[in-house]
């Protein structure tokens, strides 16, 4: 098996990973590694079509593709070593991991480790929801990367779960388009997010959002034919066809390969967590920011 001796590694090549590889370049590192398991750098910025990025670290408004293309371009000059398609499997306590990508298993040291792995969303399955686990259940993030990405279809008649910013993002993609949005359901007494997504998307496009409420029922088999909701106040419940169920209900740091691999001893202080797998941030700028700040740190 190859093995290969860097100084640093990132494991994720979204916004806070390609920021840490600069980070290291200005602290004087010279071999650098990025591990993206994509097959390019940029994250969940490559299905970000919307703009809203870059207002805070460019003084610009770009789409999410944008504000990765900018970065990729930095890193070209950074002297990283970059492997798309490459997963990271495990990391040891001798400072080694081992990767896998298309070439085979290879395993890599270094004197630093940086976790850029992002965060996940809550699916609707973390809910306390009755019924089976028919087709056309998917977060709103994977729902961006069907249409943006894969250019495919998610569904006609759409129930959105939460009022998150990811979730109003969609809600007026979907709405423009065409596509019915029914409603969002959300449990608190006003919708989630930034004021800015409400007005572009929710109220541009007048989405239904029904407050003080919840899906406490997922009807169908093969596919969702509908949701109950039950009111928080007064316990009433009615009944929502429709045949595809996006979540907007939060995200999680994905930490899990540290969980994994240190589940008792704790993080060593050469990992080092950044971004959203640390803690999840409102924007990306925030998450740029936070990858750069690892040049005191590293």
């Amino acid at each position: 098996m190859e093995r290969y001796a860097y100084d640093v590694l990132i494991i994720g090549g979204g916004a806070a990973g390609m920021a840490a590889a600069l980070a290291a370049r200005r602290r004087g590192y010279r071999r650098i590694l990025i591990a993206e398991r994509n097959k390019e750098l940029g994250g969940v910025l490559l299905q970000c079509t919307h703009t809203g990025f870059g207002l805070g670290y460019y003084r610009e408004d770009l789409t999410g593709i944008e504000y990765a293309r900018r970065f990729r371009s930095l890193l070209r000059e950074s002297g990283a070593d970059i492997f798309t398609g490459t997963s990271v499997i495990r990391i040891f306590p001798d400072r080694s991991a081992l990767l896998s990508g298309a070439g085979g298993v290879f395993q890599v040291a270094y004197r630093k480790c940086v976790l850029a792995s992002g965060c996940r969303e809550k699916t609707i399955w973390s809910q306390d929801v009755a019924g089976s686990r028919p087709a056309g259940i998917m977060t709103c993030g994977t729902a961006q990367k069907l249409i943006n990405v894969d250019g495919l279809d998610v569904g006609n008649e759409i129930v959105i779960a939460g009022t998150g910013d990811v979730g109003q993002v969609m809600a007026g993609q979907l709405a423009a388009s065409g596509v019915h949005v029914i409603a969002m359901i959300e449990k608190e007494d006003r919708p989630g997010g930034r004021r800015r997504n409400r007005e572009r998307f929710l109220e541009a496009y007048d989405i239904p959002v029904v407050l003080r409420s919840v899906i406490t029922r997922i009807v169908g088999s093969r596919r969702i034919e509908g949701v109950l909701v039950r009111n928080l106040d007064s316990g009433g419940e009615t009944f929502l066809a429709c045949d595809t169920l996006l979540t907007a209900i939060g995200m999680i740091p994905d930490r899990q390969l540290l969980e994994d691999c240190f589940p008792d001893s704790g993080v060593p202080d050469w990992v080092l967590p950044v971004g959203n797998c640390d803690y999840v941030h409102d924007v990306v700028d925030g998450v740029t920011l936070d990858g750069l700040r690892l040049e005191t740190l590293l």
